[in-house]
């Protein structure tokens, strides 16, 4: 499948989702249009994945701020020229910058972003999980917004839980593999879905810019 580059990819992907699953018909409704969200597929665009791994989006903005413009430019080739210490002190913890490191490593040996992202979603994915400091969610969101991938969903995502246990009345916020297994029938727009539980999650939180966790 084509990746999702416009509005118009994801307003078409939109109604495909809803002619699969019906019943979020009127949550798409009331949602659309949803956002886009696209990164460039680059060094930079992974960087700003691992600064805002655990943090509000408002910290998260301010921290990468920081780093955009002490390194520059963001890649391997700047990273190299500013010490951990000069990382610490613009937010990024120990553990973020040590996985900076390694995704600059993993560059130098031959990992290219950009080329990533055209290649299979699995294929990407296994790549990217290979650097020290990149789990199943950095991966998930790299692929879903820098590169576009239109059939990735990031269930381990505590804000897609929440809004899947909201829409479908759940008793309790399911587990990750519940999530993959709710996520499965809406495939090959699950990056769609994914958005729109993220919109309607925003919705729950009175508007609050809270996507992704």
């Amino acid at each position: 499948m084509t990746p999702i580059e416009t509005e118009t990819d994801l307003e078409r992907g939109l109604a495909a989702l809803v002619r699969i699953d019906p019943r979020l018909a009127s949550f798409a409704e009331t949602l659309a249009p949803l956002p886009l969200r696209r990164r460039p597929a680059d060094f930079a665009g992974l960087a700003h994945i691992v600064t805002g791994q655990l943090l509000s989006i408002a910290s998260a903005s301010a921290i990468f701020a920081r780093l955009e413009q002490r390194v520059v430019p963001l890649d391997p080739s700047g990273l190299a020229r500013v010490s951990d210490e000069e990382l610490l002190a613009l937010g990024m913890s120990r553990a973020k910058t040590a996985t900076l490191r390694a995704m600059a490593k993993a560059c130098e040996e031959g990992l290219d972003p950009a080329r990533l992202a055209s290649r299979p979603a699995e294929e990407a994915h296994a790549a990217l999980c290979r650097i020290k400091g990149i789990g199943r969610w950095s991966a998930d969101i790299f692929l879903l917004f820098c590169a576009g991938h239109p059939d990735v969903f990031p269930s381990s995502d505590l804000a897609l839980q929440v809004a899947a246990a909201d829409i479908f009345k759940l008793d309790a916020r399911p587990s990750v593999k519940e999530m993959d297994r709710i996520a499965g029938d809406w495939a090959p727009w699950r990056a769609v879905a994914a958005r729109l539980l993220w919109a309607h999650y925003r919705k729950m939180k009175q508007g609050k810019d809270v996507l992704p966790l």
